[in-house]
C-alpha cells in the first residue's frame, strides 16, 4: 500500500484529477500543494493523521497523474476544480493548503469546517508587490522550463529529501520534469494577479476556524491572522516555507486540533 493511500481517478467535468485517500474517520482532511507541486510533498504529514481523519491527497490539474486542464490557470479555475473534486468526496471537510495552496483552499472556504494555511501566500505582504517582484514572477517560469528541458532542474528536487526514500524519488519524477515545469509556469503567472484579486475582494473567512502556521511572511500572516474572528498564527520556529516537510508534526497536530 502507498504510504498516501489508495490511488483513484475522478471526473471533474470530462478530465480526471487523481487523488489519494487514506484513513477513517467523520472528517475528510483535503491537501492542497503549492505552485507547481503534487500532492506528495504531504507524506510527512497525511500518514501522521490516519488514526484521526480520512486524509486525501491530490494533484491538479497538468500534475503527474491529473489530466491537463483548459487554460488559462488563474486561482479561481484552480479552486473551482478543489470545489468539484470535494464534491466527489464526503464532508465535512478541513482544507490545508501550502504556499500557493493557501489562497485556492481560501475561495474553496464555504465548502470547508476550519483551514489550516502552511506558510500560505498572502496578499497582505506588500513585498509581491514591488516591480522587482513583478520582474523575478515574468521569468520565473520561462527559466524553469528551460532548466527542466536540459535536465538541470531536476536538481532542486533535494527540497524534499526529508521524505523517505521513495516518496522522495516520487517526488523528483513527478515536480521537476518539463511536463511539470510547464504546469508551474501556467500556475505562476497567474499568481501576481490572483494575490491582486484576493486584495481586492478577500473571500469571507469570518464563520470558520482559521490557523495560519509561518515559516516565512510572519508579520503578513500574524495581521492576516488577527483580522480573523476565529484566526490563530502558530510560528513554526527555526523552520523554512516548506513547513510540511521541515516540521510535519507541527502541521498534523495544528490539523488535529482543528478536528
Amino acid at each position: 500500500m502507498h504510504p498516501l493511500g489508495e490511488s483513484r481517478l475522478v471526473d471533474v467535468g470530462g478530465r480526471r484529477l487523481h487523488l489519494r485517500i487514506a484513513g477513517a474517520g467523520g472528517t475528510t482532511v483535503v491537501f492542497e500543494a503549492g505552485l507547481g507541486m503534487s500532492g506528495v510533498c504531504w507524506g510527512l504529514v497525511a500518514p501522521l493523521l490516519a488514526d484521526d481523519a480520512r486524509t486525501v491527497v491530490y494533484d491538479r490539474a497538468g500534475i503527474a497523474a491529473s489530466d491537463d486542464g483548459p487554460s488559462p490557470r488563474t486561482l479561481p479555475a484552480l479552486a473551482q476544480d478543489l470545489k468539484a473534486l470535494l464534491g466527489t468526496l464526503p464532508g465535512p471537510f478541513v482544507l490545508v493548503g501550502h504556499s500557493w495552496g493557501g489562497p485556492i483552499v481560501r475561495l474553496a472556504a464555504p465548502l470547508a469546517s476550519a483551514l489550516i494555511l502552511v506558510d500560505p501566500s498572502d496578499e497582505r505582504d506588500d513585498d509581491f508587490f514591488t516591480p522587482a517582484t513583478a520582474k523575478r514572477m515574468a521569468v520565473a517560469g520561462p527559466l524553469t522550463r528551460a532548466a527542466a528541458g536540459i535536465g538541470i532542474y531536476r536538481f532542486a528536487a533535494r527540497m524534499g529529501s526529508a521524505l523517505p526514500p521513495d516518496l522522495h524519488a516520487q517526488f523528483r519524477a513527478e515536480n521537476f520534469g518539463r511536463r511539470a515545469a510547464r504546469a508551474l509556469h501556467a500556475e505562476i503567472r497567474h499568481f501576481l494577479p490572483g494575490l491582486a484579486f484576493l486584495r481586492a475582494d478577500p473571500p469571507d473567512l469570518s464563520g470558520l476556524p482559521v490557523t495560519i502556521i509561518s515559516g516565512s511572511f510572519d508579520a503578513a500572516h500574524a495581521a492576516s491572522a488577527a483580522a480573523l474572528p476565529h484566526g490563530r498564527h502558530v510560528v513554526a520556529a527555526g523552520a523554512g516555507h516548506n513547513v510540511m516537510l521541515d516540521d510535519p508534526g507541527l502541521v498534523a497536530s495544528e490539523i488535529r486540533r482543528a478536528l
